[in-house]
Formats: C-alpha cells, structure tokens, sequence
C-alpha cells in the first residue's frame, strides 16, 4: 500500500503501522490484524518507520526493538517528542531491563517473541480502545494545552465533587479534560499515568492487585508482566510525590498490589 493510499483505505477504522526487520513476521502480524479490520502500513528499519509514522499518522504502532540504523527504542524516543500514538515493543530480548528501558522511553506495553498472534491480536485491541477514551490530537502532534483546572481545595480522604472531578487534599483530577493539578500547579502525565492515577482516585483506600489494574487500566483480561504496573506507578511517584521512596500518595501493599491513600491530605 503507498502512503498515499493509507488515508483513503481507512475512514472510519484504525490504521496500525508495523515495524519490524523480518519481512516474513511483518506479513503475518499485517494478516492477523487485517481480519480485524484495521488498515496496516509496514516498514522495515527505524528511519523508515519514523518518516511512515509522521505521514499516515498511525493508531497504533508495532515497533520491533532491533533494527538496522536506527533501533526501535531511539524511534520512540523521537516519536514520544511529538506524539502520544500509543507503542507496543516487540523483542527478542526477554530481559527485564530491555522492557523497563522501553517503558521508560514512553513505549506503552512490551511483547517478547516468540509470542502468539492471539495475544499480540488482543494487546493491539486493548491499546487501541483505550487510545479512544483520549482526546483525538491533530497530526502525529501532542495534545494541545487544556483549559485551567480550578485549584483544588484541601479537605480529608478523596471526594468526587463532580462526575468528571476527583479531588483528595491539594491533588485535583479533571477526567474528561485530562487535567491534573498538585497545589494548583498542573502535572504532566502521560496517558497511561492518568488513567491508573483515574483508576486509583476513584478507589480510595482499596488494595488492588497488580493483575486488577491490568484489567481495568490497560484493558487486559489476560496474564500479562505485572512490571508494566511497577513501571508506571513509579513514573507517578516520582511526579506527585515530594519523596518518591517514601510514597504519601500511592501506597505499595507488599505482596498484592498498590492503594491510594485516602488520608494523604
């Protein structure tokens, strides 16, 4: 398919670019995600994956962690510059370090090969029906700036002042602005760091498993590397909380999973 093709094969579906070296692999991810719909772009090697990626403005992105000339973490690290398009790594390498490092690069999920269609199938459908509940952004640009946050008021535990409004103490949570502010200020979040802080607002003094916020943040109803949580819950620390080591937010349950304290104000 030429890039000047992809726009009019997609109205109205999800367009998936596929970033791998291997000629045989990149044709069969592209068969599989086709059957579901969606229109699929292919390359080959990091340079071209960039160029490809600002001209069909994909949906979603497959990227391959090795290739030739530019590798797949040093596309992220430009992509993530000027967009949010959501990332899923793939690599041979099974490392624990390889996937934290593509998480921390703003990658959004990790599949080591070899791996099963079926669940890079369903890792795909999951990404791409949570990059839905954020607000559409032109081109392959970031998100334009959002209207101010009224400063959130001091008061105990966490409270829903509205539908759209979470507010526990000096931290204030916008849900359908994607606004969050910390003694009035606003806070950058990425947005999966919204919607797992969203998540954890909502619940207040609840325990939840690593495998729970999987569920419901990430969509995934399968078993998945629970390090995808770690990883951002410290990306969350280390942005709303004075001493990241010493968590007054976002509590770790040793052994089960993470609370947000409702008498952090």
């Amino acid at each position: 398919m030429t890039l000047d093709g992809v726009e009019a094969a997609r109205p109205g579906g999800k367009l998936v670019l596929v970033v791998d070296d291997e000629q045989t692999l990149r044709d069969a991810i592209a068969y599989n995600l086709k059957r579901e719909g969606w229109t699929v772009e292919q390359a080959g090697t990091g340079d071209d994956a960039l160029a490809r990626a600002r001209v069909v403005k994909p949906d979603l992105i497959i990227l391959d962690v090795m290739l030739p000339g530019m590798d797949g973490l040093q596309v992220c690290r430009a992509l993530r510059a000027e967009s949010t398009v959501p990332i899923l790594f793939l690599s041979a390498r099974g490392e624990e370090v390889d996937r934290i490092l593509g998480l921390e690069l703003g990658g959004d999920d990790y599949l080591t090969k070899p791996f099963a269609m079926r669940e890079l199938v369903a890792r795909a459908r999951a990404m791409l029906r949570r990059a839905q509940m954020v607000p559409a952004v032109a081109g392959v640009a970031g998100p334009s700036p959002a209207p101010a946050l009224p400063n959130a008021q001091p008061g105990p535990g966490t409270t829903r002042s509205s539908e759209q409004t979470l507010v526990s103490g000096e931290l204030a949570l916008d849900v359908a602005r994607r606004i969050v502010k910390l003694h009035g200020e606003p806070i950058s979040l990425k947005p999966k760091e919204f919607d797992l802080l969203a998540y954890l607002m909502r619940h207040p003094g609840i325990v939840l498993s690593r495998e729970a916020l999987l569920r419901e943040v990430w969509g995934y109803d399968f078993p998945v590397d629970t390090r995808t949580v770690d990883v951002h819950v410290r990306w969350l620390r280390l942005k709303l909380e004075d001493d990241p080591s010493n968590p007054r937010w976002v509590e770790t349950v040793r052994g089960y999973g993470y609370r947000f304290a409702s008498d952090a104000a």
